[in-house]
């Protein structure tokens, strides 16, 4: 007796996925719940589990085929099942045959895949951060960095050619994920469609770093959370959106919807692509609520167990480039929304103060991306020289100024 595995519903809008990776091999004993498949969707890969304990059958798929909401993907057979093979270590060269089996190897992405068999790495001895402890690109990368005899061998086996050869040239064509095919669709047609300007100012911290100096002991022991900065940029674009509607309303036809409410998208990492879930209401929250989301967004994004309905709707964005060091940037807005807010990258630069006097500040580039079709330049410079003024002067986010 077997059970079929069908691909769940995915989300609004969404009808169809890709086969990401199968999880479990034909043979293989599964426990009712587990996950079995990894599917790529417009937004984020999702497991699918099996609905029955039993032993893995047949896989209908194979990995990058499409698949629709509702079909068939495999069977689970009855009885116990065999173990999971252990995985012996590859070799440096191992790479290079090219029947070398992904079966030889626990679960992997086709991306982790790729890095653990080129940097020579056994993923046996590697600690996974991902869900069920799962190998994330990171964690191959952080393996490689600190194993540097194993990254002076290659997977190619061109490399064991003679120094005198000169350096090994390669190319490697890699599918694009179905996340990230979606990105790029998205991001042009922002570009296409929308009319895109960027206006820039800068905004001195001083006043926020030291609130956050002043109270972020209490804030965590508290809250049992740490006071970032995005809890005062989200209140501060809550606070300028009231001013300028236009900043948090969409084009619909031949009509503008404007918005009670400010759901902020966030630019998310995660192992396949940024993804942006929304904080709903977020000019409700308080600081700590604001906080808390943010930082449970971002570890599940990293483990891959964000829901579509966490990244669906948003009315406006706000995109911290600054983690990664960027200084500055021109975001693309996410439609269809009309504005995103870019934060960049706090560094210490000489500011004329009001009396004449130089001094080192820590500035911040702020960037807000719109579209021009709804929101004129003047609403735009007058939004964002709201948020600098909230945020060199904090007290002005409590008595709602």
């Amino acid at each position: 007796m077997s059970t079929e595995v069908k691909v769940p519903v995915l989300g609004e809008s969404i009808t169809e996925a890709t086969i990401g990776e199968w999880l479990k091999k034909p043979g293989e004993a599964v426990a009712l719940d587990e996950p079995i498949a990894s599917l790529e969707t417009d937004k984020v890969a999702i497991d699918v589990p099996s609905p029955v304990a039993g032993v893995m059958g047949d896989t209908l798929f194979a990995i990058g085929d499409t698949v629709e909401v509702g079909a068939v993907i495999a069977n689970i057979e009855a009885g116990s099942g065999a173990a999971a093979k252990p995985v012996s270590a590859p070799a440096a060269n191992a790479a290079s045959d090219s029947t070398a089996s992904s079966g030889d190897m626990p679960p992997l992405s086709p991306s982790v895949r790729r890095l653990v068999l080129e940097h020579g790495i056994d993923p046996t001895k590697v600690k996974g951060t991902g869900k069920d402890g799962r190998l994330t690109k990171e964690d191959v990368l952080a393996a490689a960095n600190n194993a540097p005899e194993q990254n002076a061998a290659t997977t190619d086996s061109a490399a064991a050619a003679p120094a005198a050869s000169g350096p090994v040239r390669r190319e490697e064509r890699v599918r694009m994920t179905r996340l990230r095919q979606t990105i790029a669709k998205r991001l042009k047609s922002a570009q296409e469609n929308a009319a895109m300007l960027t206006t820039f100012n800068d905004v001195d911290m001083t006043a926020v770093m030291e609130t956050r100096g002043k109270y972020k002991d209490l804030f965590e022991k508290k809250h049992g959370v740490r006071l970032g900065f995005m809890g005062f940029f989200t209140k501060a674009a809550a606070l300028a959106a009231r001013d300028v509607p236009a900043v948090n309303a969409q084009i619909d036809g031949d009509e503008i919807i404007y918005f009670n409410y400010l759901d902020v998208s966030v630019a998310v990492s995660a192992p396949n692509g940024l993804v942006v879930p929304v904080i709903r209401s977020a000019d409700q929250m308080s600081f700590a609520e604001i906080e808390k989301t943010i930082g449970d967004f971002g570890k599940r994004a990293k483990d891959g167990t964000l829901k579509m309905d966490e990244m669906m709707g948003g009315t406006f964005t706000i995109s911290n480039g600054g983690v990664f060091g960027s200084l500055m940037s021109t975001p693309i807005i996410n439609p269809p929304q009309s504005a995103v807010l870019g934060l960049h990258r706090i560094e210490q630069r000489p500011v004329v103060m009001p009396n004449g006097e130089i001094k080192a500040r820590p500035m911040m580039y702020l960037a807000l991306s719109y579209d021009h079709r709804i929101i004129d330049g003047k609403e735009a410079v007058t939004f964002l020289k709201s948020i600098k003024d909230s945020i060199e002067d904090p007290s002005r986010l409590l008595i709602d100024l």
